[in-house]
């Protein structure tokens, strides 16, 4: 939009801006289903810090032109208004009949002020309009660019929450894996896994990939990443969870597993891992039984 403006818009609104208050605050509200009072009073605020600026934008740029320098603050305003209706819980629909419902009053006033010039009162509506239809689909825009944020970080702490790395032992770590492994999650795993590693100094980590659905190429190479990242730590790596199923995938897809240990448990795995480095497990009950037969023997 680029049509200038003669500058009436700002008088009216400035003139009446009590009345254009209350006027688009009863029709906004009549328009929302969620009623909340801390909501509307906020609502309130944010409405009577808006017509301000309108008027001070209209008078500054003398244009409509909503990307003009002169909008500045009314975009500051909205994009505030957009974040904050979205951690309340509020559509973008929601977000946009903020400035929606201030058309209705608006061109109420402007039909009684003009209603002597009517080709002046037409052109001034056509521009009011289109104006408010630009602040409108604005906020929309930042609303659903303030989801679209949410819901990457959202996708980012799940990632991060999905891929633990577990301290078994003394100088054993494990992660275990659940769900499909792409190239973003193989990214998070590896972060983590290496400075576990740096932060325990473990020898070794055991990816487990019981919960890992199918393998193919490309997660065996995203496998083959982390040991080959890990190793590069100093820590050695065994893969556990290969189900019969996958080795003939992993077979059939020829991938060289040949320089890694792999089990088909975490149990098995974790024995391997506590005879590498030294240490082992004892039943108490076999040492119990021992003693039991040195007592009746003495």
């Amino acid at each position: 939009m680029t049509r200038e403006t003669t500058g009436y818009l700002a008088t009216v609104i400035q003139d009446n801006q009590q009345a254009l208050l209350e006027g688009w605050l009863e029709g906004m509200f009549s328009r929302i289903v969620r009623r909340d009072r801390n909501a509307e009073a906020e609502m309130r605020q944010q409405a009577q810090r808006l017509l301000p600026l309108i008027v001070d934008a209209v008078k500054q740029g003398a244009t409509y032109d909503t990307k003009a320098p002169s909008w500045d603050e009314v975009r500051n305003l909205l994009n505030e208004i957009s974040q904050s209706r979205l951690r309340q819980g509020f559509t973008a629909l929601d977000t946009a009949t903020f400035v929606f419902s201030l058309k209705e009053p608006l061109f109420r006033l402007l039909r009684v002020q003009m209603a002597a010039d009517p080709v002046a009162l037409a052109e001034e509506t056509a521009n009011t309009g289109e104006l408010f239809d630009a602040l409108g689909l604005y906020t929309i825009d930042q609303h659903l660019k303030a989801r679209e944020q949410v819901i990457l970080r959202q996708q980012q702490e799940l990632l991060e929450l999905s891929t633990p790395v577990v301290q078994l032992w003394k100088n054993i770590l494990a992660v275990p894996l659940i769900g499909t492994l792409d190239s973003a999650r193989t990214q998070i795993v590896m972060e983590n896994l290496l400075q576990k590693i740096i932060d325990t100094g473990a020898a070794i980590a055991i990816v487990d990939i019981t919960g890992v659905p199918t393998v193919d190429t490309l997660v065996a190479q995203h496998l083959l990443k982390t040991v080959a990242a890990a190793r590069l730590m100093g820590a050695d790596c065994i893969i556990s969870g290969i189900r019969p199923q996958i080795a003939q995938t992993i077979v059939h897809l020829g991938v060289n597993l040949e320089d890694v240990v792999t089990k088909a448990t975490l149990a098995d795995a974790f024995q391997i891992a506590l005879k590498r480095t030294g240490a082992g497990v004892v039943d108490t009950r076999d040492i119990r039984d021992v003693r039991d037969t040195r007592d009746l023997r003495g």
